[in-house]
């Protein structure tokens, strides 16, 4: 299956934040520059792609990435041998992410503008993997988007998740130091207030049906520029499921 977007936007769900989208939107021309605004979600995903494929390997799958932005993830799935759908609400990075994939060659990857409540009320229990990555922290109703992740994913499938703790700790390193010192990411990235504790994602997964198998964290020191996978969620971390 080569690249390619839907002729016309599904519904559109109600639970998206114009502002989010907007933010996104206007910086959806450097998805694909590893030095621009979004140079951190470079570096980082090779270790979540690698996590993830390392749990269930991904060849032959058939997999949707919901809020694919510029497809970062979506290509280096499809790039592994996936059959991945990526969606999100904001047209341009979608844009993007078509023609990206069309200039790179990456076939086994199709783009959408639908939301994950849509699609999962059109295309219930279809995908052998869900993907969900930096996208919680940006819907009002995070607990909504968790639940359509259950309804896409088939019975013994995974639903894997990244976002950001909400605690102290986060507070300074994800928004003080990321966005105001070391300037890994714009102003006014993340809000604090839209943080998600690692316990509120289990509990939202465990309601809609999902089984947690495991959290990373992910750490970054800003001496070397290095980001790694460890056992501290207390900012960056990840969260596997499985569909009981």
């Amino acid at each position: 299956m080569n690249a390619s977007t839907s002729n016309a936007p599904s519904n559109v769900s109600s639970n998206v934040d114009p502002a989010e989208l907007a933010k996104f939107s206007d910086l959806a021309h450097r998805w694909w520059d590893p030095e621009s605004e979004f140079r951190p979600l470079h570096q980082i995903n090779p270790l979540r792609l690698e996590w993830l494929h390392g749990l269930v390997p991904l060849n032959g799958l058939k997999v949707v990435d919901i809020g694919c932005g510029g497809g970062i993830l979506s290509d280096a799935m499809a790039r592994k041998g996936a059959d991945v759908l990526g969606i999100d609400l904001a047209t341009k990075s979608l844009k993007v992410a078509q023609l990206h994939a069309l200039e790179a060659g990456t076939t086994g990857v199709q783009y959408r503008e639908v939301s994950a409540e849509a699609l999962a009320a059109e295309q219930p229990a279809q995908f052998d993997v869900v993907t969900c990555m930096e996208m919680l922290e940006h819907v009002p109703d995070p607990a909504s988007v968790v639940k359509a992740c259950a309804q896409l994913v088939k019975p013994g499938g995974w639903v894997f998740f990244s976002t950001l703790n909400r605690n102290p700790k986060s507070f300074l390193f994800a928004i003080v130091g990321a966005e105001y010192i070391l300037n890994l990411l714009p102003k006014g990235t993340h809000e604090f207030a839209r943080l998600i504790k690692p316990s509120e994602l289990v509990t939202w997964a465990r309601d809609a049906g999902l089984d947690a198998q495991g959290f990373k964290g992910m750490e970054y020191n800003p001496f070397t520029k290095r980001y790694w996978l460890s056992q501290d969620t207390s900012v960056n971390y990840l969260l596997a499921c499985r569909k009981d």
